[in-house]
């Protein structure tokens, strides 16, 4: 069932939802580096114990670049498919705000997964928080693309790309998810299948 367009400004509407999003968003990528604690160091403070303090920190930075990263594309991402939009809908309200509370929760995720590295139970839940993101990224993609959300100026090629990459998106995330129940420290590596991902569908998925 197709949503009418709001009576209200379609560009005020619009407008307010990107902002709000993107402050989300950037809320969000901030706080990442919040959750790497100031590492304890014993006294007598010497080279070797800070260089070692800061070694055992090395996980925590290697989740807070990977999730920079990946809520830096998801945001990317959402900013090519309000481009698209023209037209506001209230059908935007449910899968916009879903999408907004599971990027406020990767900083919790990227800790959690990062404190105990290399572990099953965090590093599942880490890469399956990314599959329910690309979900309802998703979601949100097929209303901004699409009537009567979607600008009719828009060429279909370009609407094609966006929806390819939230795929691409999903499955390389599910590849991470896969991995981790099997091989954990490799889990969050597998996500630069994403790219991979995108390649192939751009190949296989025809043009319409």
């Amino acid at each position: 069932m197709e949503h009418k367009p709001h009576a209200e400004g379609p560009a005020h509407g619009l407008e307010r939802m990107a902002f709000f999003s993107d402050a989300v968003f950037a809320i969000a990528i901030t706080l990442l580096v919040i959750e790497i604690h100031v590492p304890h160091v014993e006294a007598p403070y010497t080279d070797a114990g800070f260089l070692k303090a800061l070694a055992q920190l090395i996980p925590n930075f290697i989740g807070f670049f990977v999730s920079f990263f990946a809520i830096g594309l998801f945001w990317i991402g959402h900013h090519r498919a309000f481009n698209c939009a023209r037209h506001w809908s209230p059908a935007l309200f449910g899968p916009n705000l879903l999408l907004l509370s599971t990027i406020a929760a990767m900083p919790f995720f990227t800790a959690f997964a990062s404190d105990y590295y290399g572990h099953r139970v965090p590093t599942a839940f880490y890469c399956g928080w990314m599959v329910l993101i690309s979900i309802f990224n998703i979601l949100v993609q097929r209303i901004l693309t699409a009537p009567p959300v979607v600008d009719p100026h828009v060429p279909p090629e370009q609407t094609r790309l966006i929806r390819l990459r939230g795929l691409a998106a999903l499955l390389g995330s599910l590849t991470a998810f896969v991995t981790s129940l099997f091989v954990p420290p490799l889990a969050q590596v597998a996500l630069i299948t994403i790219p991979l991902w995108r390649l192939l569908l751009v190949r296989v998925v025809p043009a319409r």
